[in-house]
């Protein structure tokens, strides 16, 4: 089903007529199915923000043993574990563990990369990992924290929600939101970056002076229709629970996706990055990279995002008497970049997919030697930027603190990222005279 943020109703085709109608809550549910509402707003919030749906379940989520706690991992949210860096970080692509020798599934290969805030005041952000190499097997996963904005680099992944199945390739993302319960296949070695967002949704960006259409265009949202499966599972279904940070566990004896039927606005859904319709520069100067944000989470400043979604796809360069390239630049705003495939324009070299960087709050960053030298000289002619490529950046206004195992245990931190800017050379002339030729022809 497609559209962003829609109001949705589904029912598996094998039970024709689940949802009940003209009410929510029946006082016997077709087919003798529970009535469950997931809410991710309060109740009392304003239409235009307020999120919930209606499930029709077999058995409501309620029925289990107690939640204990296990192993994070290398999944925290603790921020004061290492001291702060303020250098621009590059990490080379981080390693999948081979199937031959660790079997590691989604949940036990989270790893959190860095992050600021806190889950228990619900505003922060935190962001991950994931390297996995098997499927979940009687088991699911749901954040209780937050938002997961999930984007695969390497290898498809079938993700089975409450609300049916969406399969997820590189070059698409997707969004579990706060409280849905999931579990993930994988078809060979899988790598992909997650951003998690507290207290607050993924929405589209205002358009403003743009308009009424362009970027992420609603109608290529998608949404998963209901699928369910009545299954028993004498031995034990576990689920997984992050909640406040920390990781517990739960068992119960049927499957979590049993629910025949749902309705409601607060959805998981997918979307493809290649609709994304681009805007850029057509005339002259480097536009900001805001004017390419799939998703935004809004902070209750104006304008200032927890957490922005940022794609660099192949586009049109034709700017005149421009740098084209992306400038130098110092922000009040932390940048993570992450490469799902191809060279990101201004580090062609050093920056691999699978691989990610970060250039914390006010840390300097920029083209490296070769991308200026050859962009300062380059004829300005039309040009296809960036084909074949698909660059994104999770841009927050949170100081985000890097952990341990970012800086230390990953073992994938390159830290002569530093001499890609060192042999910038002064080009300055003090007996530069202007010319007709320097002119801008706007």
């Amino acid at each position: 089903m497609s559209g962003f943020g829609n109001e949705f109703a589904s029912e598996d085709s094998r039970c024709p007529g689940s949802l009940p109608e003209g009410q929510n809550n029946p006082q016997v549910c077709p087919y003798g199915l529970y009535a469950e509402q997931l809410s991710g707003s309060a109740f009392t919030c304003p239409r235009s923000t307020n999120k919930r749906s209606w499930l029709y379940r077999i058995l409501p989520s309620v029925r289990h043993k107690p939640f204990t706690p296990m192993s994070c991992g290398d999944l925290t949210e603790s921020w004061n574990e290492v001291e702060p860096d303020p250098n621009q970080l590059l990490w080379k692509p981080f390693n999948i563990p081979k199937s031959s020798e660790k079997k590691v599934d989604f949940i036990s290969g989270l790893h959190t990369v860095c992050g600021a805030g806190d889950s228990k005041s619900r505003n922060g952000i935190a962001i991950h990992m994931f390297t996995c190499n098997t499927s979940m097997i009687d088991k699911c996963f749901q954040n209780a924290d937050g938002d997961f904005l999930i984007v695969p680099q390497q290898g498809e992944i079938l993700i089975t929600t409450e609300f049916g199945k969406m399969m997820v390739e590189p070059n698409e993302i997707c969004v579990i939101q706060q409280g849905m319960r999931f579990s993930v296949d994988v078809f060979r070695e899988t790598r992909g970056y997650i951003l998690e967002v507290f207290g607050v949704h993924f929405e589209l960006p205002d358009l403003g002076p743009i308009g009424a259409n362009g970027l992420a265009n609603p109608r290529d949202f998608q949404t998963p229709v209901a699928w369910y499966e009545d299954r028993t599972v004498a031995t034990g279904y576990t689920i997984v629970n992050k909640y406040q940070g920390k990781l517990f566990s739960c068992q119960q004896d049927f499957s979590p996706f049993n629910v025949v039927a749902w309705h409601g606005n607060y959805t998981p859904y997918k979307y493809n990055l290649e609709n994304f319709m681009v805007l850029n520069c057509v005339a002259f100067d480097h536009a900001d990279p805001s004017i390419f944000t799939v998703l935004t989470a809004k902070s209750t400043r104006p304008g200032v995002a927890i957490a922005d979604f940022v794609i660099f796809p192949p586009r049109w360069g034709v700017a005149n008497h421009t740098f084209r390239p992306p400038y130098y630049h110092r922000n009040c705003m932390s940048e993570f970049m992450g490469l799902i495939k191809g060279h990101y324009e201004a580090k062609e070299e050093g920056f691999q997919p699978g691989g990610a960087s970060l250039h914390s709050i006010m840390t300097p960053h920029g083209p490296d030697v070769d991308c200026f030298e050859k962009n300062s000289t380059a004829v300005l002619k039309p040009e296809r930027v960036a084909e074949g490529t698909m660059a994104f950046m999770f841009e927050s206004s949170f100081s985000m603190a890097v952990t341990k195992w970012g800086l230390d245990t990953c073992h994938r931190l390159d830290k002569s990222y530093y001499k890609c800017w060192e042999a910038l050379k002064s080009h300055f002339n003090p007996n530069w005279k202007p010319s007709s030729n320097s002119a801008p022809n706007h």
